[in-house]
């Protein structure tokens, strides 16, 4: 089964679906990911596109490290 991110689709459902996408967004620079809420809190209505404008991480080398970890991203 292909695993498939979009990128306005919230941290939350993106998480629900794919655990694993915590791990690689730590690995990116999302290390308040992990504390405690803030999945439950800012992950419901923060997305990648977001995310990343946020903590200034170029788009390409997020999409590429996603995809050498099995992900299709979608814009």
């Amino acid at each position: 089964m292909e695993k498939v991110l979009k990128m306005d689709e919230s941290i939350f459902e993106l998480v629900d679906r794919h655990p694993e996408v915590i791990d690689i967004m730590v690995e990116l620079g999302f290390h308040d990911i992990v504390k405690p809420g803030m999945l439950q809190t800012a992950g419901r209505f923060m997305t990648l596109s977001k995310g990343f404008k946020l903590k200034k991480i170029d788009k390409d080398t997020a999409r590429l490290t996603f995809q050498q970890h099995g992900f299709k991203v979608l814009e």
